[in-house]
């Protein structure tokens, strides 16, 4: 079964209460292997004994759309924007909305992008031409750029989606260490 369930956008109950069903974590990640898919349901504020009980019952509903197991944490806005909530900056960057299927920064007016800058510097010739064709693509076929929808800012600098943040990072390593990555928000 797919890991993705933001992308299968499941029909689930839950109450009025409910902000958003976030899925975030090594699941939400192309090329990963995860053990498990870390969700997070944010509520508006409610005592926190229904919060537990709501985030069991979507648990349980998601679950039968995974074969791996699903791990829940509940929040309410408040506790979720919390300095004490180390989990907020990973959900808020990589976070993907179960009920939107989109990112769960955009609630909040913010994208989440990767720039990755690189060098190419001290390469030799062709390694600098496969490089280019990494990116960019060779006789009809698409490159990393295109086929994951990241954008080429300038020379030495492309802007990637979080999810594929592994996909370039593997690929370029493979003929350069000179590369930075920053996560943006803005």
């Amino acid at each position: 079964m797919m890991h993705y369930l933001w992308q299968k956008k499941p029909k689930l109950n839950y109450s009025s209460d409910v902000f958003d069903i976030v899925q975030f974590g090594s699941s939400v990640m192309e090329n990963s292997n995860p053990s498990d898919i870390d969700i997070t349901v944010i509520f508006n504020k409610i005592p926190l004994k229904e919060q537990l009980e709501q985030s069991q019952s979507i648990k349980n509903q998601l679950q039968k759309f995974s074969d791996i197991p699903i791990h829940v944490k509940s929040y309410d806005l408040y506790s979720f924007f919390d300095e004490s909530n180390f989990a907020k900056e990973n959900i808020l960057f990589y976070g993907k909305s179960i009920i939107s299927g989109d990112y769960f920064s955009k609630k909040f007016g913010l994208n989440s992008k990767i720039q990755v800058y690189y060098s190419l510097i001290n390469l030799k010739k062709k390694d600098k031409i496969r490089f280019n064709y990494m990116l960019n693509g060779k006789k009809g076929n698409y490159g990393l750029i295109k086929k994951y929808g990241g954008n080429l800012l300038k020379p030495g600098l492309i802007e990637i989606y979080p999810e594929h943040e592994n996909i370039f990072i593997e690929s370029i390593k493979k003929i350069t260490d000179k590369f930075e990555i920053k996560k943006i928000l803005y």
